[in-house]
């Protein structure tokens, strides 16, 4: 997965169509087992959960690339940084919590590769949590965050990516790229949607409470970056 940063003031119509109509077409050309794109375009701008650290640059894009060996990962870094103004990799290990079609919120995919998913999404990443063992933190998010969360939020789409090691010695620490799809920007913006509250003020407050008793065990929120995107899933994982 790379996490990329196009030049400043590229606009989220620009993000897109970069991302797309180029850098798209040209990792394709390339032929890995699956792409796809999570984008900060013009359809995604809602304010994230989480409000964004003044001065810290928002990514532009998350590229998930599946490759049969890290080893041939350079051509593609090649085509990202041709646009990029910074590119972090990791290699990832991908944990599908639930799918489209899965949970009450969205029937199963039914639009091809290549077309925006109609979900808005918030990705988050961060490191593993301070003073606590790795295979701690990922038991806590397994059993204990991905459980309570599917019961308080509204998600079509849960991925859990626990980050292996970084490409690169230059890139920052992280533990976890996560991304979660929602019906709507409402879902993300409204809080009585956002924690499945169904207009009832003291259950979307227990469920808000449950959900920041759990995360402040889990993350180290002052390292914790998110971004509301679209998704792209360019071409499948062959199922």
């Amino acid at each position: 997965m790379y996490l990329v940063w196009l030049p400043e003031g590229t606009t989220p119509e620009a993000v897109r169509t970069t991302m797309i109509d180029e850098v798209g077409f040209r990792l394709l050309d390339l032929d890995p087992v699956a792409l796809s794109m999570d984008l900060d375009d013009e359809h995604a701008q809602f304010p994230p959960p989480l409000p964004p650290t003044e001065g810290d640059p928002q990514i532009s894009a998350i590229v998930s690339i599946w490759l049969q060996r890290c080893d041939d990962r350079d051509p593609y870094e090649a085509i990202l940084g041709d646009v990029a103004a910074r590119v972090d990799g990791y290699v990832v290990t991908e944990s599908l919590y639930s799918e489209y079609g899965e949970t009450k919120w969205s029937g199963p995919r039914d639009w091809p590769d290549g077309e925006r998913s109609p979900a808005v999404l918030t990705c988050s990443f961060f490191p593993v949590k301070r003073d606590m063992a790795y295979l701690d933190w990922i038991e806590f998010w397994h059993n204990r965050i991905s459980p309570m969360s599917a019961e308080v939020q509204p998600r079509m789409r849960y991925v859990r990516n626990a980050v292996a090691r970084p490409l690169s010695p230059d890139v920052p620490a992280l533990g976890a790229i996560v991304e979660e799809a929602w019906p709507s920007g409402e879902h993300i913006t409204d809080p009585m949607r956002f924690y499945n509250s169904d207009g009832d003020p003291k259950r979307m407050q227990r469920n808000q409470q449950r959900m920041i008793d759990d995360i402040v065990q889990f993350i180290d929120l002052d390292v914790m970056r998110n971004n509301t995107m679209s998704e792209w899933i360019l071409k499948s994982l062959p199922r």
